[in-house]
């Protein structure tokens, strides 16, 4: 183990939609190479860089289990679930140069018995999402309703978070459910940074501690060389590592990838532990959104009745997102309920027994849609403005978060001016 790191306590706000890697210009590199010299991938400065990444060694049972798999020739899956970056923001091209595919294939080619061994990659990044809507998203997206058991699992929400209404219980909660899943995964925690050199590490990486989980940390790994001259030890400059203020360029995403893989190195070459990780201690912060379940249109007849109203189109023009190594975008929550001008002014309402609500609706810089009123038990609870972002994506917040289960009516509404505009409301998560 290392020691506790200090780490900023500034929260900013998420990120704003993403750059098109699309449209940068092919020559930025060579323009920036001109600037400042090109990286050496391969000198001790780099290694030495990369070995401060090591925030933790962690419990290494799972992990050292899953490398053992891999070099007997078993299937073995790694999941990556997160923002932006982990979707591969920055990467050109995004599936082949992200971050999460890099690391997969390095840990392919590290462990793998033969070229055809059955290394597998689940790759869940969903731009400008944080915790609270990743934990929504994990049976989904990660346990693809139960067809997929991963054997290790990557969680990256370092810069995604600190709009989390729970202040860290969604990502321990996260972190929990994923140690939980049937296969007994690895769970290594990765922190991202951005350009202002912040994340959230100092919230998160405690629940690391807690449970000595392998943590890989990108922030103590560049930050302190980026003020460094080549001679001094400097590897790299944020010109070079960032696409963006956000986002890492295809440099940044190799750093990335390097830093996980020497956590597998190190793994691979430390003696395994004999006992397993303890999930069953009371959490640090805590624990409630772990039995989260996903709620849409496909399935609510099992779980809610609801009067769809004026909400009884379904929205198509929905944020994408390349999942795994796939060039093509997925639109994220399909099994929707949009209000328009056309379909009427009734009330969606939804009739639900849980102790907790989370809802998930669309955000758009479309001024074809308005706000919503958000009523629960015939109380005001908010205002749902599609214009907060201002980009298409989707928003998370809680309705409510009650100690014991009961009966709940929520009822969404287009707000007073907004009536003949779009709204839409793309699921819920559900604690029973």
């Amino acid at each position: 183990m290392t020691d506790h790191p200090a780490a900023s306590t500034n929260e900013a706000r998420g990120p704003a939609a993403p750059r098109d890697p699309e449209n940068r210009r092919e020559d930025d590199q060579a323009a920036e190479d001109m600037i400042d010299p090109p990286v050496d991938f391969e000198g001790q400065s780099y290694r030495d860089m990369i070995a401060k990444s090591l925030l933790n060694r962690g419990n290494n049972k799972r992990l050292k289990a899953a490398i053992e798999k891999a070099k007997r020739g078993e299937p073995v899956t790694i999941a990556y679930i997160g923002g932006s970056i982990t979707h591969g923001a920055g990467a050109i091209p995004l599936p082949a140069n992200c971050y999460a595919y890099r690391s997969y294939d390095l840990f392919r080619k590290r462990f793998a018995s033969s070229e055809g061994s059955p290394i597998r990659l689940i790759k869940a990044g969903v731009g400008g999402t944080p915790s609270e809507l990743g934990i929504v998203r994990y049976d989904r997206d990660v346990l693809r309703d139960g067809t997929e058991n991963p054997d290790i699992v990557v969680v990256e929400f370092a810069v995604n978070d600190a709009g989390d209404e729970t202040r860290g219980n969604c990502y321990e909660s996260l972190v929990l459910k994923a140690l939980g899943g049937d296969s007994r995964p690895a769970v290594i925690l990765l922190f991202s940074v951005f350009l202002n050199d912040w994340n959230l590490q100092d919230r998160l990486a405690p629940v690391g501690w807690h449970y000595d989980l392998p943590m890989v940390s990108i922030k103590d790994a560049v930050v302190e060389q980026f003020s460094l001259a080549r001679d001094q030890g400097g590897v790299i400059s944020k010109r070079q590592f960032f696409y963006d203020i956000y986002h890492p360029t295809n440099s940044g995403h190799q750093i990335m990838a390097d830093c996980l893989n020497w956590l597998f190195e190190v793994t691979d070459q430390s003696a395994p532990d004999e006992e397993d990780v303890l999930t069953d201690q009371p959490p640090l912060i805590g624990n409630d959104y772990v039995q989260i379940r996903l709620l849409d249109r496909q399935n609510v007849d099992r779980i809610a009745q609801i009067d769809t109203g004026g909400f009884r189109e379904t929205d198509t023009d929905l944020q994408l997102a390349e999942m795994d190594d796939h060039d093509y975008g997925t639109p994220q929550f399909p099994h929707n309920w949009m209000h328009t001008a056309g379909s009427g002014e009734g009330h969606f309402t939804m009739t639900i027994r849980s102790k907790r609500l989370i809802l998930v609706f669309k955000d758009s810089g479309s001024s074809d849609f308005g706000s919503a009123e958000i009523r629960v038990d015939g109380k005001h609870k908010l205002t749902a403005d599609p214009h907060e972002v201002n980009w298409t994506h989707c928003s998370a917040v809680i309705l409510y978060d009650e100690p014991e289960s009961g009966q709940h009516t929520v009822e969404i509404s287009m707000a007073p001016g907004s009536e003949h505009k779009r709204f839409t409301i793309l699921g819920f998560g559900y604690v029973l």
